[in-house]
């Protein structure tokens, strides 16, 4: 029984940010309903990568049942009847509904559905669902007990309250992008959706808070969640210190803006990052490194130190760094009890013992797909209620006869009739 066991979760969210929210509640068990157009979750679409299964165009192992990363990656393939990784990334757990917004027979299945609901999540643009009265105003009189969270790219207020909002325009509108990359490069995104991410666990947050409230007054609200002030506030200690100073930060790479040495370095043959957290640490890099005169000049005894003589220190750090090879950097740091870390790429981040420890890596039956692998969970360790898969990510319309029967009391023929008419799709 997982944490959230009992909660219902009507998802009529897309793409990422309200997915991920909704799969980590999936996980700690709530059984999630995910509302989908005829056509599917636009990530359904997104790729290559896709997989097929069936035998075709996949590899023996897949066929098998059995999900082999090494084997199975040249053939995925562009497949409109197979499954992007994409998709699979952020939908585990949840039940695939499909309704038609736009019929308002579908309407009402949505609205029976948020009745029995206790939570519901959407992504779409700020007023749009109120045209089919599914907006908050809408549904909370019908359940005055409902949490309804709304992710928007600027929230449902403010000049920007009616534009579109996606990760990659907010990484460049929040700040972000101005730090990133070289010193003298141009500005970079975070490759991964950074901000759709963290929106997603900030919205989690926030529907465990208003359950908990709920708890109290037996009240629902309406959760306005903005893709802007998450990435705004996600930018913490750089924000804070403009704030306080009035001074832009810059970009610097890999290097930190407030402690050195903080960073990528490269060795003879690799790259890894060495992160000296205090002026101890620092102490015992230079007897690592056997110079012991970058510990005995006074610029460098203290991190205030070093971050203004930062032109000073580097560029020697870094010489005598290239002349051995990383594995050896790795074995003195790590003795010295300096943190110190390969910069991996993901067949050896997911090779590392540590990943397999903690179970990152998971593999999960798929009706069409046989053996998978996912992603785990970071929450997977509460000690009597841990996260886990529930299910896997479903197919188009996999449980949207079962959802109106079994929670709506749909008969099968009112059902086929629905399927008749293009309301639903199962």
């Amino acid at each position: 029984m997982g944490a959230l066991d009992g909660l219902k979760v009507l998802d009529l969210s897309r793409i990422l940010a309200g997915p991920y929210c909704t799969q980590m509640l999936a996980d700690l068990g709530a059984e999630v309903w995910k509302i989908e157009p005829p056509r599917g979750d636009d990530t359904r679409s997104w790729g290559p990568p896709f997989i097929r299964g069936g035998g075709s165009g996949v590899s023996s192992s897949l066929e098998k049942g059995k999900f082999s990363l090494e084997t199975a990656l040249p053939r995925w393939e562009v497949a409109p009847e197979g499954e992007s990784a994409y998709f699979l990334s952020c939908n585990r757990g949840k039940k695939s509904v499909v309704v038609n917004l736009k019929d308002p027979q579908g309407q009402q299945i949505v609205q029976a559905l948020a009745r029995q609901a206790d939570v519901l999540v959407e992504n779409y643009k700020t007023g749009d669902l109120a045209r089919y009265g599914l907006d908050y105003a809408s549904l909370s009189r019908l359940n005055p007990g409902l949490i309804y969270l709304s992710i928007t790219g600027y929230g449902q207020t403010g000049p920007r309250a009616q534009e579109p909002g996606y990760d990659v325009a907010v990484q460049g509108l929040c700040g972000i992008m101005s730090v990133t990359g070289e010193p003298e490069g141009p500005p970079m995104r975070v490759p991964v959706a950074w901000i759709d991410l963290m929106t997603g666990m900030n919205g989690a947050i926030a529907v465990l808070a208003a359950l908990q409230e709920r708890a109290r007054s037996g009240l629902g609200q309406h959760i306005d969640l903005a893709l802007f002030d998450v990435g705004l506030a996600a930018m913490v200690n750089l924000a804070q210190s403009y704030l306080v100073t009035q001074q832009l930060p810059e970009r610097l790479g890999n290097a930190h803006p407030q402690i050195v040495p903080y960073g990528a370095f490269s060795a003879s043959d690799g790259w890894f990052m060495l992160t000296v957290g205090n002026d101890e640490q620092y102490r015992r890099v230079c007897e690592a490194i056997e110079h012991p005169e970058l510990w005995d000049d006074e610029r460098f005894q203290t991190n205030a130190g070093r971050v203004t003589h930062r032109a000073e220190l580097l560029p020697r750090l870094e010489a005598i760094l290239l002349e051995r090879p990383r594995r050896e950097w790795l074995q003195r740091f790590s003795q010295a009890g300096v943190p110190v870390t390969p910069i991996n790429n993901l067949a050896e981040a997911f090779a590392e013992p540590q990943a397999q420890a903690r179970g990152m890596r998971l593999e999960v039956a798929h009706p069409t797909l046989g053996t998978i692998p996912l992603v785990g969970s970071p929450l997977a360790h509460l000690s009597r209620t841990p996260a886990q898969v529930q299910a896997h990510p479903p197919l188009l319309g996999e449980h949207t006869r079962a959802v109106l029967t079994e929670v709506l009391g749909y008969t099968p023929e009112q059902v086929q009739n629905l399927v008749d008419a293009g309301v639903v799709k199962v």
